[in-house]
């Protein structure tokens, strides 16, 4: 599995990545474009079926979410059973503690991915390759990993709308590292990535200082990734909105997060 530590000396340095996991997946595992283009043919459908985020209302948000754990010996994933809320619905609940302003210590419980994508291959991949960027303590690699992976979509259908994140400002997650890959970026004004110091944590980045910023930039390939260390970097994604053709905006992520089995303070 050493082949895969590809970037793990550069989130180490600079608490910050930017990679094409679709390019990196194919290498890495021998797969060829066909196979890599079919698996993700797979995922861009599950994103026609997302539902309304119900934490988002007005905000244009559509959202997902599934748990799992890696075994770090083996490098096996494996899906969490959902929870099943009042109204028999299959969920997964969020928790980011203090670290969103707009929800804090608060659960927030998502309907699960969609079964087929627990066993797509691609998806495993991903969230295997991402996994060997990351660094932990020893004690950290003795026990199961959990992982969050989330669907998000930003969708823009009339002039004048916004869609936004959660939350709508620089910030940490929480969990000690989350990777970001593009799905799908179409007809989108906005949307644009900033990665800055941990000191400006619930500021907008054009409110800091410009010596602040570490990276400022815009995803426009699918599967084009980035990823960062929560306890060295904030980070922040600006408002969708529609760009210059009649089509909806619309920007699409996969979201994967990683937090050992033991949580200690960040």
């Amino acid at each position: 599995m050493r082949e895969w530590i590809v970037y793990k000396d550069e989130m180490l340095e600079k608490g910050f990545i930017r990679f094409d996991v679709g390019a990196d997946i194919g290498r890495l595992y021998k797969k060829d474009a066909a196979w890599v283009a079919e698996q993700f043919a797979e995922i861009e459908r599950a994103f026609e079926d997302l539902p309304i985020d119900a934490y988002a209302t007005g905000l244009h948000r559509y959202r997902r979410f599934s748990r799992a754990v890696i075994l770090p010996w083996s490098n096996q994933v494996e899906w969490l059973p959902a929870m099943v809320n009042e109204d028999g619905e299959a969920v997964a609940e969020y928790f980011q503690g203090a670290f969103n302003p707009e929800f804090k210590d608060a659960y927030r419980s998502f309907p699960m991915l969609q079964p087929a994508m627990l066993e797509n291959e691609l998806l495993k991949r991903i969230i295997q390759f991402d996994f060997a960027q990351t660094y932990w303590d020893a004690r950290d690699m003795v026990m199961p990993v959990n992982v969050g992976v989330h669907f998000v979509k930003l969708k823009v259908e009339q002039d004048g709308d916004e869609a936004v994140s959660s939350p709508n400002c620089l910030h940490r997650d929480g969990e000690p590292f989350t990777f970001a890959h593009l799905v799908k970026r179409q007809n989108v004004a906005g949307g644009q990535n900033v990665i800055a110091t941990v000191d400006d944590v619930d500021q907008f980045p054009e409110d800091i200082d410009a010596g602040h910023i570490f990276a400022d930039f815009a995803l426009t390939k699918s599967l084009e990734s980035y990823g960062v260390a929560d306890v060295a970097v904030s980070h922040y994604v600006s408002a969708v909105r529609k760009g210059s053709s009649d089509a909806a905006g619309e920007r699409s992520m996969i979201l994967i997060d990683y937090q050992p089995t033991v949580v200690k303070p960040l």
